[in-house]
């Protein structure tokens, strides 16, 4: 995977649906109505990663998600890979 380049990251961040860029990751939070709903959104999140074979780093906290995207094999740098995956998650929400 070739990272991408800061001009590009900031061109296609225009793309997604509340993404930020920062430390090398896409990131972004989403709040849902209760425990159970973020657990869903997770449970559909890992679905979509595996098929990618691309994983998010996750936390959750209740009804809190925050999830953060970069490639580990293009030394963990943003790629194309990261924006088919906040993609999907957009999808998702």
């Amino acid at each position: 995977m070739i990272p991408l380049s800061e001009e590009k990251i900031s061109e296609k961040i225009k793309e997604l649906n509340g993404w930020t860029w920062e430390n090398n990751c896409l990131k972004k939070k989403f709040e849902f109505s209760n425990f159970r709903d973020a657990m869903t959104f997770l449970v559909r999140i890992s679905y979509e990663a595996e098929g990618m074979d691309h994983h998010p780093e996750i936390s959750n906290c209740y009804n809190r998600v925050s999830l953060s995207l970069n490639t580990h094999d293009a030394g963990g740098k943003v790629t194309e890979k990261d924006f088919s995956l906040a993609l999907a998650i957009d999808r998702i929400k």
